[in-house]
C-alpha cells in the first residue's frame, strides 16, 4: 500500500521540479564559471584562440569573428539555463495541478533528454552528471504530476 504524498513530500512534482531547478542553477554556475570555454592554455589551443579572435566576417550587416559567436553562444547559454532554473523553481506555483503541468513537464524532459545526449556526445563528466540528475528529476516530476492526476481522478 502506497503512503500518501502529504507523508513523503520528497516524491511530490514541487520537490522533483524544485531539485531540478538547483540542479540546473549549479550546471548554469559551472558553465558560466569555465568562462572563456578554453580547457587547455597549450600554444596549439591559443593558436586557434587566436585565429578565431582574428578571422572576420559579415554577417546580415554585421562585422563579426569566430571568437564573438563562440562567446556570444556561451554567455546566451548561461542566460538561458539561469532562465530555465527560475521557470522550474516557479512551476509548481504557477500551475499548482501537477496533472495540468504535464505538457510543460514532457517539453522540459524531452529537452534534457537532448541536453544529455549532447553532453555525452561533446563534452565532459561534469556537466553529463548534472544534465543525467536534471534528466532524472524531471522523469520523476513527470511520474510524480501523473500519479497526482490519477490520484485526484479517483477522487472527483
Amino acid at each position: 500500500m502506497a503512503l500518501p504524498a502529504q507523508v513523503r513530500p520528497w516524491m511530490t512534482t514541487s520537490f522533483w521540479l524544485r531539485s531540478a531547478s538547483v540542479l540546473t542553477l549549479l550546471l548554469a554556475l559551472g558553465h558560466s564559471t569555465g568562462y572563456p570555454w578554453t580547457p587547455d592554455l597549450g600554444a596549439e589551443s591559443m593558436s586557434v584562440v587566436t585565429r578565431m579572435q582574428s578571422v572576420h566576417f559579415e554577417v546580415l550587416g554585421f562585422q563579426q569573428t569566430y571568437w564573438a559567436f563562440y562567446v556570444g553562444f556561451g554567455l546566451t547559454i548561461s542566460v538561458m539555463l539561469l532562465l530555465l532554473a527560475f521557470l522550474l523553481w516557479q512551476l509548481p506555483a504557477a500551475v499548482p495541478d501537477p496533472g495540468r503541468a504535464r505538457p510543460i513537464l514532457v517539453a522540459f524532459l524531452a529537452a534534457f533528454v537532448a541536453v544529455t545526449i549532447l553532453d555525452w556526445m561533446y563534452f565532459f563528466t561534469a556537466p553529463l552528471v548534472l544534465a543525467v540528475a536534471i534528466t532524472l528529476c524531471l522523469g520523476l516530476a513527470l511520474r510524480s504530476a501523473g500519479a497526482a492526476a490519477i490520484d485526484s481522478a479517483g477522487r472527483g
